[in-house]
């Protein structure tokens, strides 16, 4: 069938009347309980139990409607939760395997200063080793800083593997020039040998709450603990 000009029909005139409506839920009782999402928007009816009686039916209809509107903003938080982390999983694991498939000791370190920012998406990547004598001349990168030994304890604190801190000023000795940029960061402990230097790798976020203290660190755990063995190896360090 065709309009023309006043003849078009408005949504309003598509929708049902209220007796065509009584009508259906009365041939198909089993409506509400296959679509139960319509329990949250329908309103109860009360009922005049007489002066200062409370009708109980309707509290408990919206306190259920409620719960479920709750539950489904629960849903929706727990989806969105899932999938950041496992946008991050794979952003961690990318920039592992770009780790052990480095070709040199250069090659990695270049891998760890320039590409792993880009990875995860961090406007600085940092990798600070403490100056010791059996640890070879490092690479000459944008990125890596040689610092003074007991650098790492002073920074991140004694026993400290993982630091993540939010809205709080960045060390120049960490991130050198592009400190400007930094306004949260994640500082990875790096025990290249128990009894030589330690190294730091460092993250560092224009975003101030990219990385806070309330942030799981097992995704981080796991890359500082694979860039520590790669860079042993590389270095004929000891466990």
């Amino acid at each position: 069938m065709t309009y023309k000009g006043d003849d078009i029909p408005s949504p309003a005139m598509d929708l049902p009347a209220a007796e065509e409506v009584r009508a259906f839920l009365r041939e198909n009782p089993g409506f509400l309980i296959d679509n139960p999402e319509l329990a949250e928007v329908i309103t109860a009816p009360t009922r005049d139990n007489g002066k200062g009686v409370v009708d109980m039916q309707s509290f408990m209809v919206d306190r259920l409607q409620k719960e479920v509107r709750g539950l489904r903003d629960d849903h929706g938080e727990l989806i969105a939760a899932s999938r950041s982390n496992m946008i991050s999983q794979a952003r961690i694991h990318a920039a592992v395997l770009s780790i052990i498939e480095a070709s040199t000791f250069e090659h990695m370190i270049e891998v760890v200063t320039t590409d792993l920012g880009n990875m995860l998406e961090v406007e600085v990547a940092s990798l600070c080793v403490e100056n010791d004598r059996q640890i070879p001349i490092m690479p000459q990168l944008v990125g890596v800083h040689v610092v003074a030994p007991g650098m790492v304890d002073e920074t991140m604190g004694p026993n400290r593997d993982i630091v993540l801190r939010a809205k709080a000023p960045a060390e120049h000795q960490v991130f050198g020039e592009a400190v400007g940029l930094v306004r949260s960061a994640a500082l990875l402990r790096l025990p290249l040998n128990a009894f030589g230097p330690m190294a730091l790798l460092a993250f560092g976020s224009g975003e101030e709450d990219r990385f806070h203290p309330g942030q799981g660190t097992e995704l981080l755990g796991f890359l500082a603990r694979i860039l520590t063995h790669t860079m042993r190896q590389w270095l004929n360090l000891p466990h």
